[in-house]
């Protein structure tokens, strides 16, 4: 079932799948490249600093073993010494330390990258389970680590016996010579051993470096159903997001309405168009389209205006000029300012006759370029 369930996963994982599992804590890391870095690191640091370190290490044996007569008999002779020798260690022991935590570091971050979860430090009890773990230790997994440590033994034990083949002469000459140039024989002994170490061991992290980071994308892998499925959560469900459109345009609708009776002027034609304008001067630079619509959209705009007593204008070529020209909640184009204006200057003339009695003025009939009314100009 879990082999029939792998060879379905064959797409690769999602950018969404891996910062998942990033936020999960899981990462390609290797073991063996990060440990090769570390015995590289503090190779180097002895073979680099080793005349500094044996001054160190010949200055802590000499606070042991000489002392005068005065300083035997003062309080503070324990407490100079500790300093002392503390100083000399820190001297001797810092530059490994700071080298092996970097390397430790860089190793770690050269191949997964850097990365904190929280979710990590979670303890997982599943772990514990003696059945799980009896299975792990042969999985594919568990014979590379195994083949991996035997590999180690056995390369890093060749190179030990042959080191020490090579320089046994001088191992065994160290007694008969100076205490100083025995210990700085020991050193380069034990920085040459963790050199070739670390040159082993980086070959074998090498090659671990590579098979984490391929497994860490086989684990990993998808397959098409979940590549679906995650594009679907991701883009949304279609169903849904048209759902969510008709209520964003019932919105907008609603509120367009809303705007009808603050307009000054219905322009019609007579049922399939209707355009709501407001004109304030201290406001605005030109009049404002607040409402528009065309059929039963048209028709409720109507249907408002009647209500609150704004005044209808039929004036076709205008009306279909005004819907294709300019969008909702903005100002005309300067092309239709002449016929915009005679429509106003009507509706305020139709207003003085209504109020005062006065003779009710012709219905104007502003001259519209055709181009203005785009796809929905008359033949």
């Amino acid at each position: 079932m879990a082999d029939t369930e792998n060879e379905d996963r064959t797409e690769r994982a999602s950018e969404k799948r891996l910062q998942d599992a990033r936020e999960k804590g899981e990462v390609p890391r290797s073991r063996d490249l990060s440990g090769a870095m570390v015995v590289l690191a503090g190779a180097s640091i002895l073979l680099s600093y080793s005349s500094s370190m044996f001054a160190h290490m010949r200055h802590i044996y000499a606070l042991g073993m000489a002392y005068s007569r005065d300083a035997l008999f003062s309080d503070a002779l324990m407490s100079r010494a500790m300093h002392a020798a503390m100083g000399d260690m820190l001297g001797l022991l810092l530059p490994i330390f700071a080298a092996t935590m970097i390397a430790a570091v860089g190793s770690t971050v050269a191949i997964g990258g850097l990365n904190f979860s929280s979710e990590a430090l979670v303890p997982n009890f599943q772990r514990l389970d003696p059945i799980s773990g009896f299975g792990r230790l042969f999985s594919l997994n568990g014979l590379i680590e195994l083949a991996k440590s035997l590999l180690k033994v056995a390369f890093i034990g060749v190179a030990l016996v042959v080191l020490l083949r090579h320089d046994e002469a001088a191992v065994m000459a160290t007694d008969r010579g100076a205490v100083n140039s025995g210990i700085a024989q020991a050193l380069a002994l034990v920085a040459h051993a963790a050199l070739i170490f670390s040159v082993i061991l980086a070959v074998i992290g090498g090659i671990d470096a590579l098979w984490q980071r391929f497994d860490f994308e086989r684990k990993h892998r998808m397959s098409k159903q979940e590549v679906k499925d995650e594009h679907k959560e991701s883009e949304g469900n279609p169903h849904l997001k048209g759902r969510i459109r008709q209520m964003q345009h019932q919105l907008a609708r609603r509120r367009m309405i809303q705007e009808v009776p603050k307009a000054d002027v219905i322009v019609v034609n007579p049922t399939h168009f209707a355009v709501a304008l407001r004109y304030d001067d201290s406001r605005m630079r030109a009049p404002r389209v607040i409402a528009k619509g065309v059929d039963i959209m048209a028709q409720q705009i109507r249907m408002v205006a009647e209500a609150h007593r704004v005044p209808l204008v039929e004036a076709p070529p205008l009306a279909r000029a005004l819907y294709a020209t300019t969008e909702l909640g903005h100002e005309i184009p300067s092309a239709l300012y002449v016929a915009v204006a005679q429509i106003l200057a009507y509706v305020y003339q139709l207003k003085q006759a209504t109020e005062r009695g006065g003779p009710i003025p012709d219905v104007p009939h502003p001259d519209i370029d055709p181009e203005l009314q785009g796809r929905y100009r008359q033949p």
